[in-house]
């Protein structure tokens, strides 16, 4: 059996990382953290015209007809490059919300209590009773609370109804807590009516395990970049006259952060393969912390630079704690992983278990 990539599967990641650095380098990256993370229409358009939303339909339905392995290799790749907007949901819409497939739609996601990323660009919100669009989607979106987003590329709102305490711009998202007013200590949200919107899942069942696999191939590409980054830093970067990666606590870090990358890989490789509710759980798990300390590394081999403005690597971490909240959070994850191991059946919210995931341009990513 060989799970190395086939020629398809290389072809198709190095067309997307050229598209990407056409379309998104980092002066666009940079444009864009300056303009708050508002979502750029042609650059969408443009993602649709590649296929990068309709991967996964039948050709006959207009897609390409790829399979979940090809759609990991996408996502890491816009992982790399730190694209902003709801890519994961407008990809998990083709094919149920009209425009989606084409990137003349954005589709985003109301994921129980938790905030909606670019919900006041969105032209439909997957929600639990079913995509939002038209006159539900502007009462949604009229009825859901803008919040102070960690990540400059990401604008959040809250869906409704409103937190307890705390005015509009003054709420904050930080990993692992829901939302509440900044400086008021252990944030927190008012619960959900049954009847509101926002308050079941946006995904159930495969789709929800999907969600979370393409979340976490995300996170393996800034896991990689950051990687490179720091190596790249560390043979520039001079200290005492020689290049600070020649010092062995930061040959030490950057070998940390490779052992944690490579591991990630194989994970989410395997889990499109399978697509084993299990092996995604285990994926996301090492994909969130493979991103989040790669990007806590690569800060601290570039010193005092890498806590400015100026430098990226503040955006990757900043991403990458946000995307460790979404899809299967950590909490989420080891909770799947635990019934797993105990013999108890997936939580997805579905009878049925999630079955192989297919690959059509090779054997598997």
């Amino acid at each position: 059996m060989d799970f190395q990539l086939s020629d398809d599967q290389r072809a198709l990641r190095s067309g997307m990382r050229d598209l990407l650095g056409a379309v998104f380098d980092r002066d666009r990256m940079r444009a864009a953290v300056e303009q708050g993370g508002a979502l750029d229409r042609a650059l969408w358009r443009e993602l649709g015209a590649a296929g990068f939303f309709a991967l996964r339909l039948p050709e006959e339905d207009g897609g390409v007809g790829l399979g979940l392995s090809e759609a990991v290799l996408l996502f890491e790749e816009a992982g790399r490059a730190l694209l902003p907007g709801p890519l994961v949901a407008t990809h998990l819409a083709a094919g149920r919300v009209k425009g989606a497939a084409e990137g003349a739609a954005v589709v985003t996601a109301a994921d129980g209590d938790r905030p909606v990323a670019h919900l006041a660009e969105a032209d439909a919100v997957l929600a639990g009773g079913g995509p939002l669009d038209g006159e539900a989607l502007r009462a949604f979106v009229a009825a859901a609370r803008p919040v102070r987003s960690m990540d400059p590329l990401t604008p959040l709102h809250l869906p409704p109804p409103e937190p307890v305490a705390g005015g509009p711009g003054r709420v904050a998202f930080a990993p692992g807590r829901a939302a509440g007013p900044v400086g008021s200590g252990p944030e927190r949200v008012a619960g959900h009516s049954a009847s509101a919107p926002g308050c079941a899942p946006a995904y159930a069942g495969r789709l929800r395990y999907e969600a979370a696999l393409l979340s976490a191939a995300e996170q393996l590409g800034s896991a990689a970049r950051t990687t490179e980054m720091a190596v790249q830093h560390a043979r520039e970067r001079q200290q005492f006259g020689a290049p600070i990666g020649s010092f062995q606590a930061v040959k030490h870090l950057c070998a940390d952060m490779l052992a944690r990358t490579e591991p990630a890989r194989a994970a989410v490789y395997a889990a499109a393969v399978t697509g084993d509710p299990l092996e995604i759980a285990a994926a996301k798990l090492l994909a969130d912390e493979a991103a989040v300390r790669n990007a806590r590394d690569c800060l601290q081999i570039h010193g005092g630079m890498g806590f400015t403005w100026e430098a990226d690597v503040h955006l990757h971490l900043k991403r990458a704690w946000l995307r460790g909240a979404t899809g299967l959070s950590e909490a989420e994850a080891e909770e799947e992983l635990a019934a797993g191991l105990g013999g108890a059946p997936p939580r997805s919210g579905s009878s049925a278990a999630y079955g192989p995931g297919r690959s059509q341009a090779g054997a598997g990513a």
